[in-house]
């Protein structure tokens, strides 16, 4: 039964994707927080140096396909002129008012070869509607210039937080419906994600993901109630970030999980992790290290999810040289491995398809990628990969992009065995990857 859930046209083009970045930039930029209180000066905003360009060039040579632009954060400041609000860009000091950094990203994306998205935050600390049924319209506005103005968006990202302004003012019911109504109106493409029916939260901020990460999970992780019963409600921000590490849960997708219920989607998960400790640039912090982020990649992008990784930009409106090299370092590594791609691999499958045979010229392999056709859903439950009769590798999970790394060994073929799936298997991509990529342990 779980094999006719299958994912829409936007899923299939996220998942193509696969790794693209966050940009965390506005007013908290100015004043080292992470969360705003709505009531900074419009005056504080004024990046001496802002070089989009550099942005895009450094996420482009990391090998991200796409950015999300934070152009309204919980502060309500927002990063174009729009006709909302006075608490903007326009009343900044930056290029004498005159200034729109959603337009100025846009259009280094689209000289990179970037697809362009936008976060817009529900919450609004600064809006006087705020906690009344009239925002909401107020939000579609927004929304509405952010997905008229810009050209092609590929992804709305929408935050959980639902907090209570400083004047101690009710928190927002927001219209996600409404919104989610809105954004396919307007851009049939975009895909929504976060509270959202298109892209799932992994559930923490930290990296951590699942050993099996399934993309058909019981449709109770995209009602409503939900979406609000798991909002950031503290205004401590540490607080919700301990507290957030620890939701996850650990089996989403097996049949054993999904047989407690009725109804199911296809909801692939999103691992959204920032360069440095904090989601806004902070002088004092650094970039994690090039291990700690290769890993992460290798266990989200390289196992059935998507990584969203955040780049702040500092008070200049430039990107850290330590982040920048950091992003180079992993580039290099994923064109590495592309490169070590081998060609002529010669592919025999099994009439029942649950024995792949791959020979070719004999060298030191170590890792093969492979990807299901989820058209016809997500369906291998387990696998070993095998050199001659040796089994050099224990799998579970492919979806829609599965790296498996093994021991360095030299070999003439390899043998995938499918073990467990839900019918039978449909695998679209098996690429063979020769000893030289980046090892995670």
């Amino acid at each position: 039964m779980y094999t006719s859930i299958v994912p829409n046209h936007r899923q299939l083009i996220i998942q193509e994707m696969k790794y693209y970045a966050f940009i965390h930039y506005g007013i908290n930029t100015f004043t080292d927080k992470e969360w705003g209180n709505g009531r900074e000066e419009e005056s504080l905003f004024n990046p001496k140096n802002q070089d989009t360009d550099q942005w895009c060039r450094a996420i482009a040579d990391a090998g991200m396909k796409g950015i999300i632009l934070t152009c309204k954060h919980h502060d309500g400041f927002c990063l174009w002129p729009t006709q909302t609000t006075e608490h903007s860009i326009k009343n900044s000091p930056y290029k004498n008012g005159e200034g729109d950094v959603v337009q100025e990203v846009a259009n280094s994306c689209k000289k990179y070869g970037l697809k362009f998205g936008v976060y817009l935050s529900p919450w609004d600390r600064n809006a006087d509607c705020y906690g009344t049924p009239e925002y909401n319209d107020f939000y579609i506005k927004q929304l509405t210039e952010l997905l008229t103005n810009y050209g092609e968006i590929f992804m709305l990202w929408l935050d959980g937080a639902c907090g209570a302004k400083e004047d101690g003012k009710p928190v927002q019911k927001y219209d996600f419906e409404r919104i989610w109504t809105t954004a396919i109106e307007l851009q049939p493409d975009i895909v929504m994600s976060g509270c959202a029916p298109d892209v799932r939260w992994i559930g923490n901020e930290s990296g951590k993901t699942r050993e099996s990460e399934w993309n058909v999970v019981p449709k109770f992780q995209y009602e409503q109630q939900n979406f609000v019963a798991n909002c950031q409600t503290d205004h401590d921000m540490k607080k919700f970030q301990q507290r957030c590490q620890d939701i996850m849960l650990p089996d989403m997708g097996s049949r054993e999980f999904l047989s407690h219920f009725d109804e199911f989607m296809w909801y692939p998960a999103e691992v959204d992790v920032s360069i440095r400790e904090g989601w806004f640039y902070h002088l004092t912090q650094s970039p994690k290290s090039l291990h700690h982020l290769m890993k992460i990649y290798y266990n989200s992008a390289g196992n059935n999810s998507l990584m969203l990784l955040n780049i702040p930009p500092d008070k200049n409106g430039l990107l850290d040289e330590r982040d920048i090299e950091r992003l180079r370092e992993m580039g290099q590594w994923i064109k590495k491995e592309d490169d070590l791609v081998i060609d002529n691999v010669k592919i025999e499958r099994s009439t029942d398809g649950f024995n792949i045979k791959m020979t070719f010229e004999k060298q030191s392999v170590d890792r093969i990628r492979i990807s299901e056709d989820t058209t016809k859903s997500q369906r291998v439950e387990r696998f070993f990969i095998y050199s001659d009769k040796n089994k050099i590798y224990e799998g579970t999970i492919i979806g829609f992009s599965k790296i498996a790394i093994f021991e360095p060994i030299v070999t003439d073929n390899l043998i995938i065995k499918i073990l467990e799936c839900r019918k039978e298997p449909y695998i679209e991509k098996i690429e063979v990857v020769a000893t030289g990529s980046y090892r995670v342990k």
